[in-house]
């Protein structure tokens, strides 16, 4: 008796051979398989999972810590003692790791979308496995090291928000291809009606999620506050060393309203700018006092601070990657900087008509000038040719004998205080780390005639955030970028993004319904077609069509039963799919095998 078995073709097919050859290392002839991935193969699956959305978070993270990158890299000086970028090494093995990431979970969701069985190569798991523990080990560390600076990610979703919403949207309503071929293909499984259920439930959170989005920039535009001033923190350390003349002039050629400086006292009381508790780092003092180099920095005289180049280590450091950039001119110049004096900033401010603020370190407790630290600066400021009004401020420590003394210096703070507090101090302005910048706060401090200065804000996003919060003024170590934002970012009415919200979620509705069906009714079509019908459109299709509806034929005849047990084997043992090679069987060859 012979017995009918369904033809077999065979032809090549190079882009489903790269894509198990690559996800599994698979390059040989390769038979299609619909069973189900193993156990196994799904929880390495979930872990890529992990390991994805894991440096999708981390990556975030750090393009948003862009604007603190040299806060942190200050951090690790002072841990190490020796200044590097340690956000090179972070931002390569970042990028490398999410790309090579992001391209396996693609191939993963076209196996899925295919109906291929999911068998990651050895080599991948354990690179996966190595990222995923680095990306956490990085996690923990970034928390203990640098835990403050979470923060940033809260704030720049106030930014970002409505616009990873719709992003969010658009790849999980495109993901609903791949669910869809899931659950419409066989039997209605337990996994499939999960799939289903998780898939519903994460879309309705994404079409609900801006009823929790604000944003200072969701405004009406008749309502934003005019332009933040810009402060030049410790001038224009981008463009020339910190704390020096050079830096400070570099400020005022950005038309900066106010210079920012750091204030140490020296042995002989006088005080000079130096953000640092050592000399190490910004001048040359482990040449010119090499047994002295770890000193705290008041313990050096002002004849031997004058003595120090303040210059050539941004020259040799480049810690902003941008002295590569400057001209010829400016290399010699910054060669030759000196550490810059509290009176001369006076005088360069007096002279250019700009405000200063600078927050003031106390000595040491064996320091000679430890209890005249406030009265050195003072004198200074007394001697100098600025108008006191000019001159904010900051330290709290015998605020009532400075008011005696000058009382028409502006009193700024940098600790948040209550607002009947503030005005019992005298204190008109408050000068708050970004973190601590609420855009209620702000609208209460400025009700009540308190300014309020924001640091540091380098990046664009971070200044319109500030500007549409309504902040009066903010430090920047970047001027020069600043001053090229003339208007937020983006602002929009709530009006606005209420209908750009509804429209993206109406879109994204009918879209997974026409997903649904589309699947819907190509898998009911595949199943409906008749082998007669197959058989003889067969001879006038071309070669591809041809392997389309015999594979139709198969899965017709496999949904109908098999009548026998060797016509299983057929299925079984060479596989459902396996026509991706180059010979076809032709009926003539067929017959005459049978």
């Amino acid at each position: 008796m012979v017995k009918h078995q369904p033809l077999q073709v065979y032809e090549r097919q190079l882009c489903l051979s790269c894509l198990t050859g690559i996800y599994g290392c698979r390059w040989k002839r390769y038979q299609r398989s619909h069973d189900d991935s193993s156990k196994w193969e799904c929880s390495w699956f979930f872990l890529l999972c992990c390991s994805f959305l894991l440096l999708l978070i981390w990556s975030y993270f750090w393009l948003e810590a862009r604007n603190d990158y040299n806060e942190f890299n200050w951090l690790l000086y002072n841990r190490s003692a020796v200044w590097k970028d340690g956000t090179v090494p972070i931002l390569a093995t970042t990028l490398t790791g999410f790309t090579y990431t992001a391209f396996l979970m693609i191939l993963a969701l076209c196996h899925i979308a295919l109906g291929q069985q999911l068998n990651l190569y050895w080599i991948h798991k354990i690179v996966v496995l190595a990222i995923l523990l680095t990306t956490i080990t990085g996690v923990v560390s970034v928390d203990d090291f640098w835990q403050d600076e979470w923060d940033i990610v809260i704030i720049s979703l106030q930014f970002t928000g409505p616009f990873l919403h719709i992003g969010a949207l658009a790849v999980v309503t495109a993901l609903g291809w791949v669910i869809a071929g899931q659950v419409v293909r066989g039997e209605r499984s337990r996994l499939q009606v999960v799939t289903l259920v998780l898939y519903v439930s994460v879309l309705l959170v994404l079409y609900l999620v801006p009823l929790f989005i604000s944003s200072p920039c969701i405004m009406d535009r008749s309502k934003l506050s005019p332009r933040p001033a810009i402060i030049g923190r410790r001038g224009a350390p981008m463009l020339a060393p910190e704390h020096t003349i050079m830096s400070f002039s570099k400020a005022l050629q950005q038309k900066v309203a106010a210079l920012e400086a750091d204030v140490t006292i020296s042995l002989d009381g006088v005080p000079f700018l130096m953000r640092d508790r050592t000399l190490r780092r910004t001048t040359n003092v482990d040449k010119l006092f090499p047994a002295r180099q770890d000193k705290d920095a008041s313990f050096f005289n002002w004849t031997e601070i004058r003595s120090l180049n303040a210059g050539l280590w941004f020259l040799r450091d480049d810690p902003y990657w941008t002295a590569q950039y400057m001209s010829e001119k400016d290399r010699n110049r910054t060669a030759n900087q000196t550490v810059c004096s509290l009176a001369e900033l006076l005088r360069l401010a007096a002279r250019t008509n700009r405000s200063v603020i600078f927050s003031l370190r106390r000595p040491p407790p064996q320091h000679p000038r430890h209890q005249l630290w406030v009265s050195d600066a003072l004198k200074v400021i007394q001697r100098s040719s600025i108008q006191p009004e000019q001159v904010m401020w900051t330290p709290d420590w015998y605020r009532k004998k400075v008011r005696a003394a000058v009382p028409l210096l502006q009193q700024t703070s940098d600790e948040k205080l209550p607002v009947a507090e503030l005005k019992e101090r005298g204190i008109s302005t408050l000068t708050l780390h970004y973190s601590q910048a609420r855009a209620q706060d702000i609208r209460q401090f400025s009700g009540s005639n308190v300014s309020v200065n924001v640091y540091p804000v380098n990046e664009p996003w971070l200044y319109s955030l500030m500007w549409c919060s309504g902040v009066q003024s903010v430090s920047s170590d970047a001027p020069h970028i600043l001053k090229k934002v003339p208007n937020p970012i983006w602002i929009m009415s709530a009006d606005e993004y209420g209908l750009i919200w509804i429209t993206s979620d109406l879109i994204s509705v009918a879209i997974v319904i026409g997903i649904f069906i589309f699947q819907k009714w190509k898998m009911s079509g595949m199943r409906s077609y008749n082998p007669e019908q197959i058989m003889l459109s067969a001879v006038r299709r071309p070669s591809r069509d041809v392997n389309l509806m015999k594979e139709k034929l198969i899965f017709s005849e496999i949904n109908n039963g098999v009548g026998s047990t060797d016509e299983l084997s057929v299925y079984t043992g060479n596989g459902l799919d396996a026509y991706a090679h180059d010979d076809i069987m032709t009926p003539a060859r067929h017959t005459a095998k049978l």
